[in-house]
Parts: C-alpha cells; structure tokens; sequence
C-alpha cells in the first residue's frame, strides 16, 4: 500500500447511503490546478474539449472521448486547454464490497495503475466508445433520479469496472527510478506545504532533496508541471482565497499571513492567477452571504 500523502487532500462529500456523486464539469477553476489527492476513486470522461492531466508526476494529454481513471491517494491536477467539458465520477470503493466477494478483481484497474493499467485509457480501443456511453448513461440516470436510479447507477458502475478489467489490462510494469523520484518531490511538496510563509528558495529546496538545484527542478516539473517556485506562489494563493471566504481578516494581514511581503506584489499575482482582485473576491463573498 502507498503511503498516505499529506498534500492537499481534499475532502468529497459522498452521501454515506449511495457514495457516489456523479458531475458534469466545465473547464478548470485555477484552484483545483494545484496537485491534491482524495480517498475516493475517480473516473474522468471528456465529453468536449482538450487537456491533460499530471498523475503522479507522469503528463497525460486528453482529448474528447478519453477516459481517465484516478486511485485513491494519486497526486493529480487538471489544466484545460480549450473549452473542456468534462462528467465526473466519484465513489468510495468499500460501497462495492459485496461485489467484491463474487469479483475480488473488480477495482484491479485502479490499484494497478502504473502497473497493468494506465490511468489514461488506450483510445486505440474499441471497446472506448461503449464505455463513454456507459458513463453518460450514469450521468443521465444520476441527474433525473427517477425511481430505483441507485441500482441502475451502481449495477452500470459495476459493469464498467469489469469491462475495464477485462479489456484493457497491460503486461508493462513502471520501473522503480520513477517511484523513487515521486517520494523525493512528494516529501519536499510536504515540507512546502507545511510552512507556506518560509521564503524558500531553489537551493534550499533541492539540498533537502539531497539533489542539485537543475536535476531537483526538472524533476518537480515533470511531476508537478510547473517550477518549485511557481507553485508555492499558487500554494500561497490557495490560501489567500480561503482565507478571503472564510474570515474577516484585512487583506493586507491575509497576504502577510500567506507569504506574501508586498502588498501590490500579491494584488498583481492574485489577479494573474485567479483572475480577479482579492478585494473583488471579498466583495463577491460578501454579497452571497447576505
């Protein structure tokens, strides 16, 4: 078993009498681009649109029609490259236990990614096209709700976990220098975490991972997508916007608290990454409350 990351995980609500919550989504909220993880198993249809995904550390692009199966702990953020529609499926895997006494192989696809799967599925694969079916099918009888819909969406859900398992198993293994390289760039992003106020620097950074500042680099980029750097400042970022939602605290305190040193310097980064002014985010906040 993988261990546990401490890095964002993020926390799906999934009702305790049918754990499984099935979403359609449009493009990508400059928030979930961070790296995060959640218990719950997660499957991704494209339904419109381009991509592509970084799945621990590995860079998958998508297109319409693919098929993205994410594990529980799987390090992962999502970035759009034109107008992405995506239906979005997640469940808690102990609900399929039953199941699993008669099919103990039923969720192999997904504790096997990286193994005999791959998290993205092979679009050179008839069998692609029914299974894109089945989860739009899902997501109809999941939106109408109309009577006895638990059973349908669980018994398709099924089926399509057996489908994957019969059609698109791999006999290739990922060798272990890219485990290696994943724990190393997961316990800096830890640290990192951790300590979002630190002013790390790039040679800080790569000693604790006991790597030079240019092989520590390229290995961060290629797991996380984007330089050490880069991301502390979207860490700093995520932050400052809950921070903004949630308390009342002045904006000059929450861009203090969150690392940020020069006030116009957080204004001007804010505004590039989320999109808006923090105080405009306060405004927005504000208002629903009311």
């Amino acid at each position: 078993m993988k261990p546990v990351p401490d890095i964002s995980r993020d926390l799906i609500e999934l009702p305790s009498s049918f754990p499984i919550v099935i979403s359609q989504t449009e493009g990508v909220s400059p928030l979930f681009q961070r790296l995060h993880w959640h218990a719950a198993l997660e499957i991704n249809y494209i339904s419109r649109g381009s991509g592509y995904y970084l799945i621990n550390g590995t860079r998958y692009e998508f297109r319409e029609g693919d098929i993205i199966l994410i594990n529980s702990n799987d390090l992962h953020r999502a970035f759009e490259n034109e107008e992405l529609m995506m239906t979005v499926i997640m469940f808690d895997p102990a609900y399929f236990a039953l199941e699993q006494r008669y099919d103990p192989e039923l969720l192999i696809p997904f504790r096997e990614i990286g193994m005999r799967f791959d998290n993205l599925l092979d679009r050179g694969h008839p069998m692609l096209a029914r299974l894109g079916g089945a989860i739009e099918e899902m997501r109809d009888e999941f939106t109408r709700r109309e009577p006895h819909f638990e059973a349908v969406v669980r018994s398709q859900l099924v089926q399509f976990m057996a489908f994957v398992n019969r059609y698109f198993a791999k006999e290739q293994e990922r060798g272990a220098s890219h485990t290696r390289g994943m724990e190393t760039v997961r316990q800096v992003l830890n640290a990192m975490e951790a300590d979002i106020v630190r002013p790390w620097t790039l040679k800080e950074l790569a000693a604790s991972a006991h790597l030079s500042p240019s092989r520590f680099s390229a290995l961060f980029v290629q797991t996380v997508g984007t330089s050490p750097m880069d991301y502390l400042i979207q860490l700093r970022l995520s932050a400052a916007v809950s921070l903004l939602e949630a308390s009342d605290k002045k904006i000059i305190e929450i861009a203090d608290i969150c690392g940020f040193r020069n006030l116009s310097n957080f204004n001007r980064l804010f505004k590039q990454h989320i999109g808006k002014q923090p105080s405009d985010l306060r405004s927005h906040t504000l208002i629903e409350k009311q």
